[in-house]
């Protein structure tokens, strides 16, 4: 990770939950799942907010799905068993899954970088 890289920093807001905060790759990580380009401001409206968790649903579903799917061709295999090398996603998009859905709730937007 370059200096430049660790310096970004995203911070997601809402009127209806605490702020969740994230680094600059794993941050523009969440907004590609999501399907936006990874910008220094932005916003979630309200009306985006139960497609976007779905998105985010799915993405750790399959991120789960081909996890266990390694561990079951290693066990097939007699391999050693894979481990994950970092912060799994569903580890690292549960706090900000929880954010959108609180703002869901709360009928409030989610917005970054102002």
């Amino acid at each position: 990770m370059s200096e430049q890289e660790a310096a970004v920093i995203y911070k997601f807001k809402s009127k209806a939950a605490a702020d969740v905060i994230m680094l600059g790759p794993q941050g523009e990580q969440i907004l590609r799942l999501l399907g936006r380009e990874p910008s220094a401001q932005g916003i979630l409206l309200t009306d985006q907010l139960a497609a976007a968790i779905a998105r985010l649903e799915q993405a750790v579903a399959e991120d789960e799905a081909r996890f266990a799917q390694a561990v079951a061709e290693a066990e097939a295999a007699g391999e050693p068993l894979p481990r994950r090398a970092e912060v799994s996603l569903k580890q690292r998009a549960w706090p900000f899954v929880e954010l959108l859905r609180y703002s869901l709730a709360a009928g409030q937007d989610v917005v970054w970088g102002v």
